[in-house]
């Protein structure tokens, strides 16, 4: 049987950079990476407040990490920058203090904003996430996510929810898929985003692949960049070997 591949790790050091980017000695190496799944987590955990349910997600795409001898600099990517900073930087001195407290070193925390979450395969597992606990239909929201990314530039989107969906007795799984997700070829920027939803019949994952174009190419529709949206392009059919347009062995 043929598995799947990871398309961040996949890629990790190649076509994208390191969430983390610091050196250490083999001695410290250990505890600060564990330090950085404590802040990533804590972060994830701060802006979130699981007691109101009708407070939202904080829409959190990436959290990355660089560490210099002074300073830890930690830089979050998210489509709702003014909920993590607050009235009037209020909610990210408190978050910053806790940070330091948490580590006890110096931090500084940066937010980038995503101005494109259609297209962000995190940002849309977590609306995904969001819909459900709010009792929306599976179906409708899997659809209607798709469409908004291909319609956002996306090469390809494919969607995959486990759990009792629509709150049936036996769990199950439900994919949907448009345009491509070659996971296994480097040139193409494929984004991979998770995200649970807590509903009363159970937990529900949600898993989401994103194809953003080619690194190669230059047609990338970028997260971060509103330039490009709106800039998709159709897929050109697969040819034979043969130089026709038709199956493995091109026109009979």
């Amino acid at each position: 049987m043929g598995q799947k591949v990871r398309p961040t790790g996949f890629r990790t050091g190649i076509m994208r950079p390191w969430r983390s980017t610091w050196y250490a000695n083999k001695q410290d190496f250990a505890e600060l990476l564990l330090e950085d799944v404590a802040i990533r987590a804590f972060i994830q955990s701060f802006l979130t407040d699981k007691r109101d349910r009708k407070q939202q997600r904080p829409a959190i795409a990436d959290i990355r990490i660089e560490r210099t001898r002074e300073r830890v600099t930690v830089v979050v990517t998210s489509s709702r920058v003014g909920a993590i900073i607050g009235k009037k930087g209020e909610k990210i001195e408190k978050l910053t203090k806790a940070l330091e407290k948490l580590t006890r070193r110096h931090i500084e925390v940066k937010t980038i904003e995503v101005t494109r979450p259609e297209i962000d395969a995190q940002l849309i597992a977590e609306d995904i996430a969001e819909q459900l606990e709010k009792r929306a239909s599976f179906r409708r929201t899997m659809k209607q996510a798709m469409q908004r990314a291909m319609e956002g530039g996306a090469k390809g989107v494919k969607l995959q929810l486990s759990g009792r969906l629509g709150g049936a007795e036996m769990a199950r799984c439900e994919k949907g898929m448009e345009g491509s997700i070659p996971l296994s070829t480097l040139r193409c920027k494929v984004e991979y985003g998770f995200a649970e939803a807590t509903t009363p019949q159970g937990n529900i994952g949600i898993k989401a692949w994103v194809n953003q174009g080619d690194y190669l190419t230059g047609d990338i529709a970028d997260a971060t960049d509103a330039s490009a949206a709106g800039q998709g392009q159709k897929r050109r059919p697969r040819r034979g070997p043969g130089g026709g347009g038709g199956g493995f062995g091109g026109p009979r």
